[in-house]
């Protein structure tokens, strides 16, 4: 008899199809960054411990620093003061008056840090190369963890926001709900909306406001279940500060996890629309601010297509279908405040973007700022 065929074609898996896409298209975008990076995404994800100051423990700080960890957010105002004083080393002259030059209009345009980290956000984590765990978190008296376990590079969309005391302050896509945390964490929010379309994630956003935030603080975060791509027409000009922080292929997740993973090949016609969607978030979110406020889109993804493409798509559709004028903000200030936890991508044409390193396996994050005018 002849042998039999299979009647399909055998399953490949979708983390295998997701790290097939990610070589073809990263190691043309990162070239020889790629290995490393590959490698990074490949290995246990390193963690931050973002201390709750609603906790009553208060000796938490002094046990992670004998640990050897340290509050990565906190030493960035040092830095940011003597910024404008470093001499470029590549040059005299010239040189050192053009980047100086550069300093100050940078200066001018992205506030400086301070304001953000003078806002109580406080975020441990270990060395480069030092690969500790954190013990899990625990309650105080009342119940409250003493810390969130989230990846750090997480945070640094929150602090680009650069949240003000009294800002009317928009999560748009908050499940599961680290960066909703971070922003109560601040301690300055006027009002805070966290929104997620998917009921069964803004359950986890609840768990973790339950587990974190006492009562009376918790009863100020107004928590809904909108398609957020409806928030332009629900609440068109409200906030000050809008986070946006989309779905997206979600790299790390999808070269390790089999579970819920976008590469499954039922998901490709999701995945293929994610551009899109994120657009019409990023798009929703422009339209909830106010004039002169400002929007933080974000990504824990490495493409173009789901990061600088629809940066520029989206400053596009404002200006021709709302007459609206979007200006991206520089926060290439970010690189320096926090070189020493985070490896970033030099080349990244409008924002920034934490790249997983062997040493600082953090990310991806990708975040970027918009100012509507």
């Amino acid at each position: 008899f002849p042998p039999k065929k299979a009647a399909t074609a055998p399953r490949i898996p979708p983390t295998r199809l997701a790290l097939h896409h990610f070589d073809v298209t990263y190691s043309l975008q990162l070239r020889d960054q790629w290995p490393s990076v590959r490698a990074g995404l490949l290995c246990e994800q390193k963690y931050g411990a973002l201390l709750n100051n609603f906790s009553a423990v208060r000796h938490v700080a002094q046990e992670l620093e004998l640990l050897n960890a340290t509050d990565f957010v906190s030493p960035a105002p040092k830095k940011e003061a003597g910024r404008g004083d470093g001499v470029s080393p590549e040059g005299s002259g010239e040189g050192r008056t053009a980047a100086r030059a550069e300093t100050v209009t940078r200066a001018e345009t992205s506030p400086p840090l301070r304001a953000s980290i003078r806002s109580n956000i406080r975020c441990y984590t270990f060395p480069r190369g030092d690969i500790t765990r954190f013990r899990p978190a625990r309650p105080d008296t009342l119940g409250l963890l003493d810390y969130y376990l989230m990846d750090a590079a997480s945070l640094l969309p929150v602090l680009a926001l650069n949240v003000q005391p009294d800002d009317f302050v928009l999560d748009l896509c908050a499940a599961p709900g680290g960066k909703t945390l971070a922003l109560l964490q601040t301690g300055i929010c006027g009002h805070l909306a966290a929104n997620d379309v998917s009921v069964s994630r803004t359950k986890r956003l609840y768990q973790i406001l339950h587990s974190y935030v006492p009562r009376e603080i918790r009863e100020t975060v107004r928590v809904t279940s909108y398609d957020g791509r409806d928030w332009g027409q629900l609440e068109g000009g409200t906030f000050h500060k809008v986070l946006v922080d989309v779905p997206c292929t979600t790299d790390r997740h999808s070269v390790m996890e089999q579970d819920n993973n976008i590469f499954h090949r039922r998901r490709t016609k999701e995945r293929q629309m994610l551009p899109m969607l994120q657009l019409q978030l990023l798009m929703a979110g422009i339209l909830a601010t106010k004039p002169g406020g400002e929007v933080v889109y974000s990504t824990c993804s490495l493409s173009p297509l789901q990061n600088e493409h629809v940066i520029e798509r989206a400053v596009e559709v404002a200006e021709t279908q709302y007459n609206i004028s979007v200006q991206v903000e520089d926060l290439s200030h970010f690189r320096t405040l926090f070189q020493d936890t985070f490896s970033f991508f030099s080349d990244c044409r409008l924002g920034e973007l934490v790249l997983p390193h062997l040493t600082a396996n953090f990310g991806p994050m990708y975040f970027c700022k918009l100012r509507r005018m």
